[in-house]
């Protein structure tokens, strides 16, 4: 196996690990958290938005780590993070340590991306590196994908789940020793925030809608299901699987873009991102468009973390780490304010109010890409 192929795949695993389980399976579990430590929605939402807030911190400190020690380090340390976090999670006696750990298991996410894609830069072909990031980025749908079976499998015992992600995680880290490069490339020396631009400026406004709109089944989903379709936990699982097939589409994201463009392909898929939202949680969701509306939320989604990773690691060529910060950074500053107004939302106003409102978020993401041609995509 060549040096690049190994990265892809241990890639793939850590971003499975760090995204799938780490961040977005709270979501999955939620309801059977919220039986066991009486959370209700509001303070269910701001819990789930303190994994969007670890992950804020996280991107930030691991660009600037990343360029300075270099990915194997970081990304070491960011299965670590994961595997205390979620082991935090499994054995959290009430909501106040609940979430301090999924604080800390959703900060993992922001410290694995950045050495992930600097290191892509040192070991991949210039001419395949769009593919091969899109490709590492998909392993979120796989974690998610991988995910609901487990809690199918477990009958929805969420601090079984939690304890076994996090052995996971202890096995990447060991695996990112050996495989990840100690160095980054020769370019990423900058240090600080990069030179304010037009493709910046539009990937924040656009990131930080996305990653408000997508709160709604990031967080909710599980939620949403039982209250408008009745689901137990085994149809939550369903979902949730779901979710995470429609996400392995997302490696495609390079080659969509390369072909079609950024602008036109992030705006096809936000409208299939909000038209997935309201499959799932409109008052007219039936089981088989809800199903249908998880595929298509979660390629959607992954899909457009790959069109913004590959948009700011062009914006910013001579520094990826710090390219691809910004976007997903801005997703999550948008997640964490997203989603506990989803939860008062849905509280206050009703599920069908909430729903529809983040839907409307997502396609207002598309006003963003003006100006953006497809020349920009290569």
């Amino acid at each position: 196996m060549s040096p690049a192929l190994r990265l892809g795949v241990l890639g793939f695993g850590m971003i499975a690990v760090c995204y799938g389980f780490a961040r977005f399976a709270f979501g999955l579990f939620l309801a059977e958290v919220d039986a066991d430590l009486s959370l209700g929605s509001t303070q269910a939402g701001v819990i789930s938005g303190g994994s969007f807030f670890g992950y804020c911190i996280a991107i930030v400190a691991s660009a600037s780590m990343t360029e300075r020690v270099g990915p194997r380090a970081v990304a070491v340390g960011a299965a670590l993070v994961a595997a205390v976090g979620m082991a935090g999670i499994a054995v959290a006696p009430n909501p106040q340590v609940l979430a301090a750990a999924v604080l800390l298991a959703g900060s993992s996410t922001g410290l694995a991306s950045p050495p992930m894609a600097t290191a892509v830069a040192a070991a991949v072909r210039r001419d395949r590196q769009d593919a091969t990031n899109t490709v590492i980025n998909a392993g979120t749908g796989a974690g998610v994908a991988l995910s609901g079976p487990i809690a199918l499998a477990i009958g929805g015992q969420w601090r079984l789940a939690f304890a076994g992600f996090a052995a996971v995680a202890v096995v990447l880290a060991v695996a990112a020793a050996f495989v990840m490069p100690k160095a980054g490339s020769a370019t990423a020396v900058t240090h600080g925030l990069p030179p304010v631009s037009g493709a910046l400026l539009r990937l924040v406004g656009a990131t930080f809608l996305m990653g408000a709109a997508s709160t709604a089944l990031w967080s909710f989903g599980g939620k949403l299901a039982m209250a408008q379709l009745g689901w137990g936990a085994a149809g939550v699982g369903m979902l949730w699987t779901a979710i995470g097939v429609g996400g392995i589409a997302g490696a495609c994201a390079g080659a969509l873009v390369g072909r079609f463009g950024i602008g036109r392909v992030h705006w096809a898929f936000l409208c299939a991102m909000s038209a997935g939202i309201l499959a799932v949680g409109s008052a007219f969701a039936t089981p088989a468009a809800a199903l249908a509306g998880g595929a298509l939320f979660g390629a959607s989604y992954v899909m457009l973390t790959g069109v913004y990773l590959v948009w700011g690691v062009a914006a910013v060529p001579d520094r990826p780490a710090t390219g691809l910060m910004v976007g997903f950074l801005t997703i999550a500053v948008g997640q964490t304010a997203g989603a506990p107004v989803f939860g008062l939302l849905m509280d206050n106003l009703g599920a069908g109010f909430a729903v529809t409102t983040f839907a409307a978020l997502g396609l207002a993401a598309g006003m963003a890409r003006t100006g953006w041609t497809p020349a920009h995509a290569h």
